[in-house]
């Protein structure tokens, strides 16, 4: 749909970058921004082509962020034009792989400042290599911290060094039970959104929210 700012964008993509496969997320968001996918092994070349193109000058890297799926990691990279009044969110898709064989993108450093504390905030948090960034460590957690925490198959370590990681007694329980409690109290659980999950609620909870 070469009318809309997205398929202008898509069909500027695939000529200035062969190979990219640049495509727009089905279906085309009614409220918000749609996001346009592209292949990760171009994706720099891609950012490049955004920022220093006459037409469209995303000049701006505003957030880049790393989301766990079951069947893949994406990173998403939420874009801006302040001379052209544009907002564009480029996401692309990798292979989980795990601690020891962290999934790899290009780092895009070299075309936005701003990517530098980004990049290592996504690495340490979701596990993801950016290639070629210039200062390629963890900026959350300690230097040899364990995992990505994150990471949908995270587990925290029991210790590090000689603290207790999560030691029972600092865990806010009755924070965590104010959704449970809160449905059992209004009887209707789609009335009711709570980000924390009883540990014990398990499956029966989360069939619950899906009703």
């Amino acid at each position: 749909m070469p009318n809309t700012i997205q398929g202008q964008i898509v069909e500027f993509l695939n000529k200035s970058v062969p190979g990219c496969n640049a495509v727009i997320n089905a279906p085309i968001a009614a409220v918000g921004d749609s996001s346009i996918t592209v292949e990760a092994a171009n994706i720099l070349e891609v950012c490049k082509a955004l920022k220093f193109s006459a037409e469209f000058n995303f000049n701006v890297l505003q957030v880049i962020t790393g989301t766990d799926y079951a069947d893949r990691i994406e990173v998403s990279y939420i874009l801006a034009s302040f001379s052209k009044n544009l907002e564009l969110i480029l996401k692309a898709k990798l292979p989980r792989g795990d601690k020891f064989n962290l999934p790899k993108i290009n780092s895009v450093v070299s075309v936005w400042n701003a990517a530098n504390f980004q990049e290592r905030e996504t690495y340490d948090m979701i596990g993801i290599e950016f290639v070629g960034h210039p200062d390629f460590r963890r900026i959350l957690c300690p230097y040899d911290w364990d995992g990505h925490p994150l990471r949908k198959d995270y587990v925290v370590q029991e210790k590090y060094l000689d603290m207790v990681v999560d030691p029972p007694g600092k865990n806010n329980t009755a924070d965590q039970m104010f959704g449970k409690r809160l449905k059992e109290e209004i009887g209707d659980p789609k009335r009711v959104s709570a980000s924390w999950k009883d540990s014990t609620a398990g499956e029966e909870e989360v069939a619950k929210d899906g009703e």
